[in-house]
Parts: structure tokens; sequence; C-alpha cells
């Protein structure tokens, strides 16, 4: 059994899957799959030329073309998303006073209350826009509204 090729092929996949499993290089996936391809063109009956040829080229053209694109992807991707992130753009209300340099004043958003930082002085009552957050403590901005005035028409 371990002299057919079909075997042999995945024997090589298993233990790429393994090695895969063990070391943080994310390329082995990449082998085992064209191990898995090479195993189907030998028990179609092909060739050992044909199934080293669809080995080879399988695993380079996932490893140029399909690696990066899987990297980026995990690289990219967010974990969790925290509780302050959903609020950024929201509008809310001082409750505390903040002072750029003293500490975190408090601010209600969304029905929730939240410590808050400005780079600009905002007394109780203001209303603010959250921009960001580092931790559960927000960084926020006065919240300006306009009010548009319609032009008076020709009389």
């Amino acid at each position: 059994m371990l002299d057919s090729p079909v075997a042999l092929w995945f024997i090589l996949a298993i233990a790429a899957a393994i090695a895969e499993l063990l070391t943080p290089a994310f390329g082995f996936m990449f082998v085992t799959t064209s191990a898995v391809l090479a195993a189907l063109t030998a028990w179609i009956g092909l060739d050992l030329s044909i199934q080293m040829g669809v080995f080879g080229v399988a695993t380079v053209l996932s490893l140029v073309f399909l690696r990066p694109r899987v990297m980026r992807r995990l690289q990219s991707s967010k974990t969790v998303p925290t509780r302050t992130e959903r609020l950024h753009g929201h509008v809310g209300q001082v409750t505390e006073a903040i002072t750029p340099g003293h500490g975190p004043g408090r601010v209600i958003v969304e029905g929730e209350d939240w410590a808050a930082t400005s780079h600009t002085a905002l007394p109780a009552g203001a209303s603010v826009t959250v921009t960001g957050a580092d931790g559960i403590i927000l960084h926020v901005t006065l919240h300006v509204t306009l009010h548009v005035t319609p032009a008076a028409g020709p009389n």
C-alpha cells in the first residue's frame, strides 16, 4: 500500500498539514492542497511526471497568488469589536465637565455613561460627537449643528 503513489501523496499531505499546525509560517496548507491534487491525478492513473507537475504548479501558484491574499485578510481582519467602536460618530451629552489635562470628564452616549476626554474644554450640558476611544475612555469633540435658513425668494 505504501508503494502506491496515491498513498504517498496523501502521506505528504498529512505531513504538511501537521507542519502547518506546528509552525506559524502559514504556507504548508498550500503544500497539503497540492499533494491532494497530485493524489487525485495518481488515482485517475496519470503518469508520475504529470503528478509531480500538478504538485509543483499548484504549490507555486497557490503560494504566489493565494497566500498573500489570505495573509492580508488575516492581518486586516479585526478582532471582536469593542463596545466603544460602535459609538464612533454618535452624539452624546457631557454630564461632568471635560478639561484637557485634568483627567476625563463624563458623557452619556446612547443611554450609557462613559469617561471622556477632549482637546478642548467642554462644560456639562454640551452636546458632543464621539471621534474615537482609548480603551474605555471616549474621545469627543463639540457637536456642531448647522441650521440652514431658506433664502428669501424674489418678491
